[in-house]
């Protein structure tokens, strides 16, 4: 099997050698690995391609190449430059320093990777480790990830359908915030949507007097849905979320006909 794999965090990130470490597992002896991931962090930029300015690519070493752009520009760099004479059969996105659960989805550039690969028609997963204080302070806080990554996604590659659709399946996945001894299972979750929280502003002043705003995160631990990926997550369970790019509110479509003409 031929792997590429990206992050948001950034070539150097713990999370990204975890990831390694689950493909080369999944690769097996005879398959390869191929890393393309953004020189620089870049957390919350979501789906961004860098469409107004080209990027620079280096090589970093065997397999591996930096990217000065974001996820998603890693993956088509990855398929269409680093990797064009022979495309991988899976695309993996992480491992997320913290959790790409409910409302995070959205913003997330491991997500905006999975997103774009899946358009590219690869078969595509996302990974997160969702931080807390029962695995904050380990010696490897990505342990959970690393003991139950490849079992997962093999199990998501058996399971997943095959399908015909203009928007192709990409898949969610988040470990839980304990140790690796402790993760329950697996859970089939939906996106969920944390009760009273999200992204806010926070001011700060430079001694010039100049006034700056920094992005301020919501509560990771607040109520979410039961059954939803957040409430599994935070009840020890690794949470799977079948995904797609198609924004469509097909559920109001029929009450929306008097709209059209």
């Amino acid at each position: 099997m031929r792997i590429l794999i990206t992050n948001d965090d950034g070539i150097a990130a713990p999370g990204l050698r975890t990831l390694q470490a689950i493909a080369n597992s999944l690769a097996g002896p005879d398959g390869e690995v191929w890393t393309v991931a953004p020189a620089f962090e870049q957390s919350g930029v979501g789906h961004c391609v860098s469409y107004t300015h080209p990027m620079m690519i280096s090589k970093m070493g065997e397999r591996r190449f930096a990217v000065e752009g974001a996820p998603a520009d890693c993956v088509l760099a990855g398929l269409h430059d680093v990797m064009k004479d022979a495309r991988p059969d899976l695309v993996l996105s992480g491992v997320n320093r913290g959790n790409n659960s409910a409302e995070n989805t959205l913003y997330s550039g491991t997500i905006g990777a999975a997103m774009e690969a899946a358009l590219q028609g690869l078969p595509a997963i996302a990974l997160s480790q969702y931080f807390g204080p029962d695995n904050i302070d380990l010696d490897d806080p990505f342990e959970a990830a690393a003991q139950h990554g490849a079992d997962v996604i093999r199990r998501i590659l058996e399971a997943s359908p095959k399908e015909s659709n203009a928007y192709s399946l990409f898949y969610n996945v988040n470990f839980p915030p304990v140790s690796a001894g402790a993760v329950k299972g697996t859970r089939l979750a939906a996106q969920g949507r944390r009760e009273n929280t999200g992204f806010s502003t926070q001011e700060h002043f430079a001694p010039s007097g100049r006034k700056f705003l920094w992005i301020k995160g919501g509560d990771q631990r607040a109520n979410c849905a039961a059954g939803t990926d957040a409430a599994v997550n935070l009840d020890g369970y690794i949470s799977v979320t079948p995904m797609r790019a198609d924004l469509t509110a097909y559920e109001v479509m029929n009450e929306l006909q008097r709209l059209n003409t």
